[in-house]
């Protein structure tokens, strides 16, 4: 199973930004940072751009968030980029002629539905301005490495 990477990747993009605001923008220099390529960082960067998060012109390699980064949250990148997808997933593939088949899937919904809020409750507590200090705390040697 491949989990989505989106979220992280599009945190790391509006990092990127932020932090490099005079050097090489273009999805290209944002894609070698981020070990992908060009037109996966173009897609995230179109849905950070529809979501108000960030600022761009079309041809311009010169990006750039369109707020500080206390006022942009986890939640908001996740929903730029994720939408209104669930963190956590059913298997809609068992037998529904098993009781505990069917039953589990209700069950876990229930569960799912419960983390989800909680996770999206949290996310909206986190800021990019959050996400960039322990950054620097990594820079300098002071972050935890456990």
């Amino acid at each position: 199973m491949k989990y989505s990477t989106r979220l992280s990747d599009a945190v790391h993009i509006a990092a990127f930004i932020h932090l490099n605001p005079t050097q090489d923008l273009s999805s290209g220099a944002i894609a070698h940072s981020i070990q992908t390529n060009p037109s996966y960082v173009r897609q995230l960067m179109s849905a950070l751009k529809r979501a108000g998060l960030l600022h761009g012109t079309r041809g311009q390699a010169a990006p750039s968030l369109s707020r500080a980064p206390s006022a942009i949250t986890l939640l908001d990148i996740y929903r730029a980029v994720e939408g209104d997808k669930p963190l956590l997933h059913l298997d809609t593939h068992t037998n529904p002629e098993c009781g505990v088949g069917v039953n589990i899937q209700l069950a876990l919904s229930r569960c799912y539905a419960e983390v989800q809020r909680s996770a999206e409750a949290r996310m909206a507590e986190i800021t990019l301005s959050d996400i960039l200090r322990i950054y620097e705390e990594y820079v300098r040697g002071n972050g935890v490495t456990k």
